[in-house]
């Protein structure tokens, strides 16, 4: 389907709203329904904005929906502004990732001023994510996960606040920050053991403090698998916990081969993500005359 034509519609209107806005800002103009005026453009700004979108012009779509957002802001519809920010942030989001951090930043502080910080927190979680995927800045999207986990778990929504948690524990270690990591694992791990639901998890998280233990300092990792195994008996059976008594054991005797054995034995099971084979080859590393590999 030929969309040029939307796309030329969306210009015609986009000119008529500016004429709309300088018209109600004229000394005439505002006394005869400036304000009327200002609310058609809004409504002319947000249409072409849609038209754009159909038209793949993301872009002008984007920029569209911001001078929507700025009319609403004028005229007070704090709401109103909020949405067409978050318009414009998602339709920028395919064009201009910097751009759309702006519309989501701006889209924020409108949520925070009005006290709706669960839905800050979601547009902090999108900004993360493009940090994340789409600037691969990893010290931006902490910081972006890192604030909606606090948003979160001021609201009590404890289980979203521990989603953003994990990807800053898991971040954090990838950049060889391991107490941090750690201290984020074991409060996860902590809060998730007694709740019946997510119990399960909890052996997760704490196999991953673990790791980070263990590339920091053997002993460390010992004492730690043995604070777990108080804290949470059901780890103590967990074949996370088993390879890691493996692990410590092969380590201690500077035995590659041993460690290496056990990791494929675990993998040939439960397979290992991208980030516990980091964790695991930064463990290996430690033992002298390691290859560095886990093959």
């Amino acid at each position: 389907m030929d969309n040029s034509g939307k796309e030329k519609e969306a210009m015609q209107l986009i000119a008529e709203a500016d004429k709309k806005v300088k018209s109600s800002g004229s000394f005439l103009g505002g006394m005869f329904g400036g304000n009327h005026k200002v609310e058609d453009a809004c409504e002319m700004y947000a249409r072409a904005a849609n038209m754009f979108k159909m038209a793949k012009n993301w872009s002008a779509a984007g920029n569209a929906f911001c001078q929507a957002a700025r009319l609403h802001m004028q005229m007070q519809n704090k709401l109103d502004s909020a949405t067409s920010f978050v318009d414009a942030g998602n339709a920028y989001k395919k064009a201009d990732p910097h751009e759309a951090i702006n519309c989501l930043n701006a889209a924020i502080d409108i949520y925070t001023d009005m006290g709706r910080f669960t839905i800050a927190a979601k547009h902090h979680m999108t900004i993360a994510e493009i940090y994340e995927s789409e600037l691969v800045d990893i010290e931006k999207a902490i910081a972006h996960y890192e604030q909606a986990a606090d948003y979160y778990k001021g609201e009590e929504s404890n289980s979203s606040a521990n989603k953003c948690l994990l990807k800053v524990g898991s971040y954090s270690a990838q950049l060889e920050q391991y107490p941090k990591a750690v201290e984020i694992f074991e409060q996860v791990a902590s809060s998730t053991m007694d709740n019946p639901l997510l119990k399960y998890n909890a052996k997760e998280y704490f196999w991953k403090a673990a790791l980070c233990h263990f590339i920091v300092d053997e002993l460390n990792a010992k004492l730690a698998v043995e604070k777990y195994e108080g804290m949470f008996p059901a780890f103590s059976d967990s074949r996370e916990c088993k390879l890691l008594k493996k692990l410590l054991e092969a380590h201690e005797e500077q035995n590659s081969e041993a460690f290496t054995e056990a990791v494929k034995e675990f993998d040939s099971i439960s397979r290992l993500d991208q980030w516990q084979t980091t964790m695991l080859l930064r463990i290996k590393k430690t033992i002298q005359g390691d290859s560095g590999d886990l093959k």
